[in-house]
């Protein structure tokens, strides 16, 4: 069996570019700048949320690291996954369009955590980060789709070995540790989809778990426990194991790793929803400004990509008709009749009150889709409404991409006009809020200090 496998394996020279990494480009900077920003108003907004609190009250390993928008400070691995869950919770945060993952809420956590515990400088932060979001969305391009459709979620999967090898940047490991730890992590990873039956709330968890999996494992690797350097391509991989193949695209992952950085084109979200959602809720607010009323509508057809059907439309009935806030963020026709009828959706069209708005419910009972078969799903996300008037009249709208991405993104003050609307919404003050900006804009020039982020 050992003739068979290769003499250098894919986390190998994984691990020796991330090694080798010693500066980002400015735009690769920029870039772990805003998701900072972004990250840490997210977990600003949900730290009274029940998921929240109820994660903390099932905590009982204190510390010194910091738990964002709390006094009560924990162990590195307990403030990983709270912030990480936090960060994830109201499912606001960024996405890698190819994959699709939400890297920020992972990789930011678990880097900020491990140095705090640790005393790692801004720098070793910054690296940590770059090389975490790097590998996760890159490990996304491997086996596109196959992973979801297998029933797993991507974020919670390939966030842990992508954590355990940001975190062994951040501390310094050697190659040799890089892959330890990314091996190690292979066997913490998981993270089922069924929280799409009843919108429970399993999928928040996902980041954090996969955050203080990937930080236990690079901790596990310093401390000279071995992992398995075949854990990516291997019979019993993490890709046999979670897209149930081992035939993957490994080039998409090491080719040009640390000479292209996919990171520039992580998106960030201007509605707090499933990412494949926005498209057809800019389409819907089109419309609307159009002066048509709900009523005036006879029914909507949207042509949506077949990769999406499972999560976002199907059960139909059960998507027209959400049976929670969490699971109306997970709804197409929802978030098209919300955005339709309210001319926007924000945190507030997520509340299980919102989701009992007749005059929505009532619109999405008429929207249906249909499959078409060039939609560039995952590679692009865009948004098509075809809607028939009582009168008989068609009228469309289609979005071409996803806003807050690649091709249209948000600009730093975006993002920090978006961070202090979500500071607001979980009751920090302007002061703080302007203290606080101010803070995470030189973080990866000093120490990293968290204890600006408490309370």
């Amino acid at each position: 069996m050992s003739a068979k496998l290769p003499e250098t394996a894919v986390a190998e020279r994984l691990a020796a570019t991330i090694a080798g990494i010693k500066s980002v480009p400015q735009a690769v900077r920029d870039k772990c700048e805003d998701l900072l920003v972004d990250v840490v108003g997210l977990c600003v907004t949900a730290r009274r949320t029940d998921y929240v609190r109820a994660l903390l009250a099932g905590i009982d390993d204190n510390g010194s690291c910091t738990a964002i928008g709390h006094e009560r400070t924990l162990s590195a691995e307990a403030a990983a996954i709270v912030n990480g869950t936090a960060a994830h919770g109201e499912d606001f945060d960024d996405t890698f369009e190819g994959g699709p993952v939400h890297a920020g809420a992972v990789i930011v956590p678990a880097v900020l955590a491990a140095s705090e515990r640790h005393h790692a400088d801004g720098k070793a932060a910054l690296l940590g980060i770059a090389a975490g979001l790097e590998t996760l969305c890159r490990l996304s391009l491997v086996t596109p789709k196959k992973v979801h459709r297998a029933g797993f979620h991507p974020t919670a999967v390939l966030g842990a070995v992508a954590a355990a090898a940001a975190v062994a940047k951040a501390l310094h490991l050697p190659q040799r540790g890089i892959v330890d730890a990314m091996g190690i992590a292979g066997s913490m990873a998981s993270g089922i989809i069924e929280y799409l039956a009843e919108g429970a709330w399993t999928k928040r968890l996902h980041p954090g778990w996969a955050a203080q999996s990937g930080m236990r494992a690079a901790l596990f690797a310093r401390g000279g426990f071995n992992g398995p350097r075949t854990v990516l391509e291997g019979t019993h991989g993490l890709f046999s194991g979670f897209a149930h193949t081992a035939e993957g695209d490994y080039e998409a992952l090491v080719g040009d790793f640390g000479r292209r950085w996919v990171t520039e084109t992580i998106a960030f979200k201007p509605y707090p929803c499933g990412t494949m959602t926005h498209p057809y809720i800019d389409c819907a607010r089109r419309l609307a400004a159009r002066g048509i009323a709900a009523d005036d509508i006879a029914g909507i057809e949207c042509e949506v990509a077949e990769g999406t059907v499972h999560r976002l439309w199907d059960p139909l009935p059960a998507k027209q008709r959400p049976p929670n806030g969490y699971a109306a963020k997970f709804s197409t026709p929802y978030c098209i009749a919300y955005g339709f009828v309210h001319g926007g959706v924000g945190l507030s069209a997520f509340g299980d009150d919102a989701v009992r708005d007749q005059r929505v419910l009532s619109l999405a009972s008429r929207i249906r889709y249909a499959i078409d078969p060039d939609n560039p799903y995952p590679d692009n996300y865009t948004g098509h409404i075809r809607a028939t008037l009582r009168d008989g009249q068609v009228v469309e709208e289609r979005q071409p991409h996803l806003r807050g991405g690649a091709r249209e993104p948000l600009s730093r003050a975006d993002i920090e006009d978006k961070f202090a609307r979500n500071a607001v919404h979980g009751g920090w003050q302007q002061g703080r809020i302007d203290g606080a900006l101010l803070q995470l804009r030189r973080l990866f020039d000093e120490g990293i200090d968290l204890h600006f982020m408490r309370g």
